[in-house]
């Protein structure tokens, strides 16, 4: 007897034996049941998961001489000729080959009349009917909406989109989905121990994950496995003959990486190259490793998950890496190696895109979070570079975060403040709050500043230290007065909010000039007048006059007190000179 292929071999007879389409054998199974029988079926889905079989089991069940029944005998002469494809009253149809409308015409449309010559139902079994043309689409369209009652359809497709919205209306639609990698797996071990194969679980898992979610494709594998290494087959046979990456140095690229190592990331890839591995594989298999470090680190009892590792050793690896990586770095090499696989699939030198990728991997570990930056500005001092497990701090950078870091959220602004903030700021860069100072006098300093410099030290360490306080506030004082054993700020009768801050913030104000005087200063603040023109200060010009600075500085004052115009003038330390009512 001719040698038959193990995906032919063990493909399944009764619903049952399908594995991973329990949402759509349970389905057909109380269909039959209750005897509530579509006139049309659509099988769709990826490839290898069960399509045809699940419609050959169904005709089956439809036709059995016990039936119609969920679990046909698999005896009778209806049950063996439809497994063998040789009954002729279901009828098997290629899309592929049968396109025109011709066919559709002469093998379908021209035997509807004629009841089926022995069984119950004529079964119309269309494999990858989307590949037919659009007028035998349209043929085949009045039949399927009112066939005979003894006729069935049907249809299996891998794209269910090409397939007219009018077909799919009139059918039921299954959809059959990829299957998890433990489960194939599983069946292959029961393949494995009927066919006397010896195999190892490490081995098993690489043939289920060759399958990339098809059970056809991984039994297909196995056969070229068993072909190449006999009865006894271990994972290096399996990456030999496949050509799979093998795990140990996709390990070994990500602990260069997590290292900080670009010597040994050049030298990775080397190996990778020398040892004949498809580049497009390893980048592939290093975006799943980073899937699964991220795992591990959400979840580190998923560990234990074959699916992530398939034996101890690689299993104490991935634990012991995925600490070395936040969350961030692991996300942004997801991406990171996404991209470069979509860019080696067209180069004529795909090693330099997997070099240059792995080297911006260990290029954004170095970036600090905007979160981080912003905290060390309200800090009055710059975010310290980040330092991970792997590499010393000082090789660190503080670096701007990239596009794909989420942005901190903003608090939702004030209504009243929302139609003259953001677009009627102009910022800059530096924002010196006076003219410049003599020389500034340190925080430290153990001795006393002289009363003479006591403001412009007062301010220069406040600017330092308050950066945000000192632009929103202290800037906007209309005159800042050093007398005796206080400081006054005066603001516009207007900026009673700055009056408020100021008093909210004086503990900490009067505490800093205290201790560069060396003696108890007082803070206060003060009311000024309203801004007039001079030589016009009492009559009503002077008040219209002044009206436009008034109405400038309120304007101002809203945009300060917006929390997004707060965020911006935080994160770039600037002021702003203007504000524009539109």
């Amino acid at each position: 007897m001719a040698y038959q292929v193990l995906a032919r071999k063990w493909r399944p007879q009764t619903f049952d034996d399908v594995i991973g389409q329990r949402g759509v054998t349970q389905t057909l199974r109380n269909a039959i049941a209750a005897k509530r029988i579509a006139q049309s079926f659509v099988f769709s889905g990826p490839r290898g998961v069960g399509k045809t079989t699940t419609a050959r089991i169904l005709a089956r069940g439809l036709n059995c001489a016990t039936g119609p029944t969920a679990d046909p005998c698999g005896t009778c002469d209806a049950c063996v000729e439809i497994a063998q494809g040789r009954d002729m009253d279901v009828i098997e149809i290629d899309a592929a080959t049968n396109t025109q409308v011709d066919n559709v015409r002469e093998v379908i449309i021209a035997g509807l009349g004629m009841r089926p010559a022995r069984d119950r139902y004529k079964i119309f079994i269309i494999d990858e009917v989307h590949r037919l043309s659009k007028n035998a689409f349209d043929a085949l369209l009045k039949s399927v909406e009112e066939p005979p009652p003894h006729v069935v359809f049907m249809m299996a497709t891998t794209e269910l989109d090409k397939v007219p919205p009018t077909i799919q209306s009139r059918s039921q639609v299954f959809e059959l989905k990829l299957i998890g990698v433990k489960q194939i797996a599983e069946q292959l071990h029961a393949i494995a121990t009927a066919e006397e194969i010896q195999i190892d679980d490490a081995a098993t898992m690489l043939l289920a994950r060759a399958g990339d979610g098809s059970m056809r494709d991984a039994q297909s594998a196995f056969d070229q496995v068993i072909a190449f290494a006999g009865k006894t087959i271990t994972p290096e046979d399996v990456a030999s003959v496949l050509g799979l990456v093998h795990r140990d140095l996709l390990l070994d690229i990500a602990d260069a990486v997590a290292a900080e190592d670009p010597a040994a990331v050049f030298a990775l890839a080397g190996r990778a190259v020398e040892s004949g591995y498809e580049l497009r594989s390893v980048v592939r298999e290093l975006a799943r490793l980073t899937r699964d470090l991220m795992v591990v680190k959400i979840d580190p009892a998923r560990a234990s998950d074959p699916e992530i590792a398939a034996e101890g050793q690689e299993r104490t690896r991935i634990v012991a890496l995925a600490p070395r990586f936040s969350s961030e770095d692991l996300m942004r090499a997801f991406e990171v190696l996404t991209k470069a696989e979509y860019e080696i699939r067209g180069s004529t030198q795909p090693r330099y895109h997997l070099e240059m990728a792995l080297l911006r991997w260990i290029h954004l570990r170095k970036l600090v979070p905007l979160s981080d930056l912003i905290q060390g500005l309200e800090k009055g001092a710059p975010a310290a570079p980040r330092s991970g497990p792997a590499g010393p701090a000082a090789s660190r950078q503080t670096l701007a975060a990239p596009a794909t870091q989420a942005r901190p959220s903003v608090p939702p602004k004030q209504p009243a403040a929302a139609a003259a903030t953001a677009r009627a700021v102009e910022t800059r860069r530096e924002a010196p709050a006076r003219p410049a100072a003599p020389a500034p006098v340190a925080a430290s300093s153990a001795e006393p500043v002289a009363a003479g410099q006591l403001k412009e030290a007062f301010l220069e360490d406040v600017r330092k230290g308050k950066k945000f306080f000192h632009g929103t506030v202290i800037a906007m004082a209309q005159k800042i007065e050093h007398d005796e054993d206080k400081i006054v700020f005066t603001f516009g009768p207007h900026h009673r909010a700055l009056r408020a801050q100021l008093d909210q913030n004086r503990p900490d104000l009067e505490e800093r000039a205290s201790r560069l005087a060396g003696r108890r200063i007082t803070i206060l603040s003060a009311e000024g007048v309203p801004t007039v023109v001079p030589g016009k200060a009492g009559g009503s010009q002077g008040r219209a006059a002044g009206a436009p600075d008034e109405r400038k500085t309120e304007l101002k004052q809203q945009a300060l007190e917006d929390s997004g115009v707060q965020a911006m003038l935080d994160v770039f330390a600037a002021e702003i000179k203007d504000v524009e009512e539109r």
